[in-house]
């Protein structure tokens, strides 16, 4: 029997200093590498060193211009914040398009990229920010985190948001106010994050004391990751969109609201060849396509200026 040292994701989040449920997810993506002993996951220490090391080894390799405050004024560069995966299919048509192009992904919730934006550390941001006084999206929150600046919207899609539940919803999770049953615990996303804000707004609106949601200070970072979270029985009920829901087993999903997803740039920048042909690509045939393709979207405005 080896006696390589070996740890629990638990004991792997003490010593990385991040969620339990972020480990989950990096195991699950296999970045870990990790195995079974019936249901409990181990991680042996020298794979845990691999880790460490290799993620080092690529801090360490990226070159001062990847970060965007060396990159944000940067003519031969684009950074672009938001996590939906049609980002990744936008950055590669427009590489194609502009091969001189580097465009650097931040996959940062709607609220941290608009103060990117604001502090001109972001080119582009994507935001899904729902205001409960005016029942709109988006544009309260620019005016309020942008004060003073002249910006752009367009509409890339509209989005199904709701719960993330076991199959079968074996909690009878419907709607916001199950979320303060005793017997509900709930993933929460991060501060900034789009989904966040839903349900915040949401609980202020039903004017809902976060406080008696069990679970709401536990939080994740993407919609994956809370979907992920779910389904291994951490938490009954997390809020995201629909299409993360397809890509996860062992969840149902309970759809709430339709949400509006748009993307935003400095009006100044409009006129630049980075912009022109980013927003030809989000009108064109061929990204509609491909967007469409992949499902879970409504494309009905795509392209369309929003303010």
């Amino acid at each position: 029997m080896s006696d390589t040292i070996s740890y629990t994701p638990e004991e792997v989040a003490k010593i990385l200093k991040i969620s339990r449920f972020t480990v989950y997810e990096m195991i699950k993506r296999g970045d870990l590498a990790a195995y079974h002993i019936g249901r409990k996951v181990r991680v042996e220490a020298p794979d845990l060193e691999v880790y460490i090391q290799k993620s080092k080894k690529n801090s360490q390799s990226q070159p001062l211009s990847s970060s965007p405050q060396a990159t944000a004024a940067d003519q031969d560069s684009l950074i672009v914040c938001g996590q939906d995966i049609i980002l990744d299919i936008l950055t590669r048509h427009l590489e194609r398009a502009m091969p001189h192009i580097r465009c650097f992904r931040n996959h940062s919730g709607s609220i941290d990229g608009l103060l990117a934006l604001y502090r001109g550390t972001a080119n582009v941001v994507t935001a899904h920010l729902w205001d409960s006084d005016s029942d709109t999206y988006n544009t309260p929150y620019i005016r309020r985190f942008l004060p003073g600046h002249r910006t752009l919207v367009y509409n890339l899609v509209y989005r199904i948001a709701g719960f993330y539940v076991a199959k079968d919803n074996p909690k009878n999770i419907h709607d916001w106010n199950d979320l303060t049953r005793p017997d509900v615990t709930l993933i929460n996303r991060e501060r900034g994050a789009g989904a966040r804000v839903l349900l915040d707004e949401m609980l202020h609106v039903l004017d809902i004391d976060y406080r008696v949601i069990k679970g709401y200070t536990c939080e994740e970072t993407s919609h994956l990751a809370v979907a992920s979270c779910v389904a291994r029985g951490d938490a009954d009920v997390g809020v995201g969109i629909e299409k993360t829901a397809s890509q996860v087993s062992g969840i149902d999903f309970i759809p709430l609201k339709k949400e509006r997803y748009d993307i935003v740039f400095r009006k100044e920048d409009a006129d630049k060849p980075h912009f022109q042909t980013m927003l030809a690509i989000i009108r064109s045939e061929a990204f509609r396509n491909e967007v469409a393709g992949i499902g879970g979207y409504d494309l009905s405005q795509i392209g369309q200026l929003m303010n």
